[in-house]
């Protein structure tokens, strides 16, 4: 076998594989002789057919399979030969397959690109960290009264913060418009839930008729009403107020404090937050390491890995879409290029992270590893069985496994870099739109 390869761009490669014909015909003839044993051909018994009719019925099918054998044990070897690291799927394209001519064919591909990172010491890195205050489990708790308010009628005029039952049917023009009727409709007045004014316009009403104006923002989702303005004929139903609960052993029930009273229950709120808080932090701190680390590494990624991994997040997100109950032919609109940014960003993040796993001999602690199955499994009714679950499917338990690695790798990171820590607070942290802190999503670094 002979191998000539060339470059056709900075991660292109073509090989050139010639493959003599005795390799090939010798392969056909074993593969005839195979077949002769048990060949039924008429006018001869099972297997005593002459080799010269054999070859006349079966010959050309044989050197296809033998062809398309070769081709793909020839093309492995190359590559080991060569030294290449096939970065996709080659395209294959014959020169010659005729008979008596022995095979060559070329293969174009990509292969991955060589990682040469800088070095890590030179990494500025930040570590964040946040002290919960008392002032921070106050709102907590308040935010925990909310979520379990009542609502009271009262009879008197709409206020911010009331919640109203009201009708309505909105015109354009003096004609009613799609969506735009609705009863017994309930609507919380200061929430920012409905068209910009309509809220406001409510405030002061008494029960009763009504005609509200607003106007549909200009980059409203819906084409036909962006920009619009709208009269609302609405009938305003019915008035209530919140009342928030009473910190008492009931509420503290709800949630699960049976004794304890306040202080019992300020200390499972605390725990939570402070759950929130670490969860938040190393979320944080994952996505700003890998930031740095692909800033600081620039690398030209293999188009078919890219593609690869544009088409995963694009099926995965169709598939969590239609789990939400939005309509097959709704999503199989969407393209792979909205999620091409995403999925240059993970290819990138891949090799740098693989570079340091092979280099560092990372492997995924096995006491992390149940450290983490233990956490995810502690939100289900039956944490155990959930944990078998995962030990018992080697696929499902390598997402934990590559989890873990990523955290490992982040730790060395972390003691390699410069490092310097900045403390935010609880709501800075938590409301990451407001600060630099952006957490992000866990990347995968398979290769």
């Amino acid at each position: 076998m002979q191998v000539s390869v060339s470059s056709t761009g900075t991660l292109g490669r073509r090989v050139t594989v010639e493959v003599p014909e005795e390799q090939i015909s010798k392969e056909v003839q074993s593969r005839l002789r195979t077949i002769t044993r048990t060949a039924r051909i008429d006018g001869f018994r099972p297997g005593k057919a002459p080799m010269r009719l054999v070859e006349q019925r079966y010959a050309a099918r044989v050197r296809d399979e033998v062809v398309g054998e070769v081709v793909r044990r020839s093309f492995a070897d190359a590559v080991i030969q060569e030294k290449l690291r096939p970065a996709g799927a080659p395209v294959i394209d014959p020169l010659s397959v005729e008979p008596g001519k022995g095979l060559s064919y070329t293969a174009t591909f990509e292969v991955y690109p060589e990682v040469a990172m800088k070095p890590v010491a030179d990494l500025k890195l930040n570590r964040t960290t946040c002290a919960i205050t008392e002032a921070d489990i106050d709102k907590v708790v308040a935010r925990l009264r909310e979520q379990r308010r009542n609502w009271n009628r009262v009879d008197r005029s709409a206020a911010t913060g009331d919640r109203v039952t009201l009708d309505f049917v909105g015109k354009i023009d003096g004609a009613p418009f799609p969506g735009g009727t609705a009863q017994d409709y309930q609507l919380e007045l200061g929430a920012g839930r409905f068209i910009p004014g309509f809220e406001e316009s409510v405030v002061g009403k008494a029960p009763g008729g009504h005609e509200i104006h607003v106007t549909f923002p200009n980059d409203y989702p819906h084409q036909g009403l962006a920009g619009k303005g709208a009269v609302f004929e609405i009938t305003l139903k019915q008035v209530e107020e919140p009342a928030l609960p009473e910190l008492d052993e009931e509420f503290f029930k709800a949630f699960g404090v049976e004794e304890g009273g306040i202080d019992a229950f300020r200390a499972d709120v605390r725990r939570n937050v402070e759950r929130e808080r670490d969860q938040a932090l190393r979320t944080g701190l994952k996505h700003g390491t890998f930031n740095t680390l692909i800033e600081a590494n620039p690398l030209e990624l293999p188009k078919a890995l890219v593609e690869n991994e544009a088409r995963r997040l694009l099926h995965q997100s169709q598939q969590g879409l239609m789990m939400r109950g939005i309509p097959r032919a709704q999503v199989e609109g969407m393209s792979a290029d909205s999620f091409r940014a995403q999925a240059e960003r993970r290819v990138a993040l891949g090799l740098l992270m693989g570079d340091i796993i092979q280099k560092q001999k990372l492997e995924a602690d096995p006491a992390r590893v149940r450290n983490l199955l233990e956490h995810m499994a502690s939100t289900y009714e039956d944490p155990a069985a959930v944990i078998k679950w995962y030990y018992e499917d080697e696929e499902r338990l390598n997402e934990v496994r590559t989890a873990v690695l990523e955290d490992q790798v982040v730790d060395w990171l972390m003691t390699q870099a410069k490092v310097t820590e900045q403390s935010i607070s609880f709501d800075d942290l938590m409301n990451p739109r407001q600060t630099e802190i952006d957490p992000g999503a866990a990347v995968r670094h398979d290769r």
